[in-house]
């Protein structure tokens, strides 16, 4: 994540397409959509993240000096076009879901509109950036909802693929649910909570745990967490944190105490026995070591006493999966007469055939504001179509066009793609982190708990009008005939 972008960050094969369309002049308007294919880990549901990050970045996408210097010295630009790429920079028009939101496969999560040759020069740039937070502030929301909302703290600077990547994806975790992170930079940019207690090496560099906790409590009395596995959690590590413990509450003070390894379920029933019997029935349990959705929901289910969870590797690096599946696909273009024409790109698996032209996503609540659906429509300027509340309506399967349902709106649909930048210029008010993350968990809330399980959820319905699927049916027959 730097402070400027240079627009060198693109695949090469977006400078030679960019110079065709310039050699060519077909740099007409276009329209490019982002969409992803599937949700990560298995699960029901993704979180829509990195849009700030991606229009900021698009301020500063511009050709240095240096740049040009550079696509000269490859010997495969004309001059002419290199002199083109001096004045570049995005003057397009963005439409986006909002940051934070709960998103799904096959509807637009982005839409880029303006002349052809950047649209696709920041192809790398969109994918990049939204692909990766999305993909940690997803895996943190499963975080979050497998610990029951609990304390989520992101412990993953020193797993994460660069200093990029770890501050990216803090960023992101916050979006996700995580209450705090434990890298400084991040907590200076973002203005998001710092969290953290201490290291091995601080009990290791004292002559024992108890002058290591006590020389720790005496800089933060407030409320200082001792890390208690060092060498033995039970026999020596919780023995001497209560017994700094008691020091503390002479004067009001409060501790807690984190687990690194071991029986996380075992040690933090035990720890909270000795704590409770000791009269710390407000002294905190944190845990980490390795941690993701599926050892944290073991160990709710089997009540594991703990108040905060610190989550690194897994969370940071989207484990198991290595990356979100977006997309960015040409939606519509302008022909030799000045008419926007949807596009298609077909393919033998009907799920990577594209729904054509320029759209918008709606999403169907029911009467207790509960999401049912999501279903793309065609956009104002190619014969747009609105979803009302009051009306009955059937909706098609995005791949299999066989596949319908009816469906009576209860509830107002709301529109979901807004435009966020116009002529290059953001026209959106940034929010801070700390409100994206308060619409993630609001989003959240709106999903029926069958679409939120950790493992097998319900299928959430993404849909197309039925004026849509007759446009891409009519493209098909178009292109390939009966």
């Amino acid at each position: 994540m730097t402070d400027k972008t240079t627009a060198l960050f693109a695949d090469f094969y977006e400078f030679t397409m960019a110079q065709g369309y310039w050699k060519t002049g077909i740099n007409r308007k276009s329209v490019f959509e982002m969409f992803f294919r599937k949700n990560p880990f298995l699960g029901g549901f993704s979180i829509f993240a990195g849009l700030q990050t991606l229009i900021d970045a698009l301020k500063t996408f511009s050709f240095s000096h240096d740049d040009l210097e550079y696509l000269r010295s490859l010997d495969f630009f004309e001059e002419a076009f290199i002199d083109f790429l001096k004045d570049f920079h995005f003057s397009g028009d963005v439409y986006a879901q909002e940051e934070g939101s709960v998103v799904f496969p096959q509807e637009p999560i982005l839409r880029v509109e303006g002349g052809l040759i950047e649209c696709q020069l920041i192809e790398g740039l969109v994918l990049n950036t939204i692909n990766f937070q999305s993909l940690v502030a997803t895996k943190t929301a499963r975080v979050f909802l497998a610990s029951g909302k609990g304390q989520i703290m992101e412990f993953g600077l020193r797993r994460a693929q660069g200093p990029d990547g770890a501050l990216s994806a803090s960023r992101a975790a916050v979006i996700g649910g995580a209450a705090g992170v434990s890298n400084v930079e991040a907590g200076k940019r973002f203005g998001v909570k710092l969290m953290g207690t201490m290291a091995h090496s601080w009990v290791m560099a004292f002559p024992g745990e108890e002058e290591a906790f006590r020389a720790y409590a005496a800089l933060y009395p407030r409320h200082p967490v001792f890390l208690i596995d060092t060498y033995d959690t039970l026999k020596s590590g919780i023995v001497n944190a209560i017994k700094v413990g008691k020091e503390l509450a002479k004067n009001g003070g409060s501790f807690g105490v984190r687990l690194d390894s071991g029986d996380v379920q075992y040690l933090s029933c035990e720890v909270r026995k000795r704590l409770d019997a000791e009269g710390f029935k407000n002294a905190t349990i944190a845990v980490s070591n390795d941690l993701d959705e599926e050892i944290i929901s073991a160990l709710v289910d089997e009540n594991a006493p703990v108040n905060s969870w610190g989550v690194g590797t897994k969370m940071v690096t989207g484990r198991p999966d290595a990356a979100f599946t977006g997309v960015y696909k040409l939606a519509a273009f302008e022909d030799a007469n000045g008419m926007m024409l949807p596009s298609i790109k077909f393919s033998d698996n009907p799920e990577k055939t594209t729904i054509p032209g320029i759209k918008q996503v709606w999403r169907i609540y029911d009467k207790n504001g509960m999401a049912q659906a999501d279903v793309n429509t065609m956009e104002e300027m190619q014969g747009g179509e609105k979803i009302e509340s009051g009306k009955h309506y059937t909706f098609y399967h995005t791949s299999a066009d066989y596949r319908h349902f009816h469906h009576f709106v209860e509830k107002e649909p709301v529109p979901l793609l807004k435009k966020c930048v116009e002529g290059g210029a953001q026209i959106s008010k940034e929010k801070p982190v700390s409100a994206l993350r308060e619409r993630c968990l609001s989003e959240l809330d709106s999903l029926d708990p069958s679409y939120k399980r950790i493992l097998n959820p319900h299928i959430y319905k993404v849909s197309i009008s039925e004026k849509l699927r007759t446009l891409k049916l009519n493209l098909i027959k178009k292109y390939l005939g009966d």
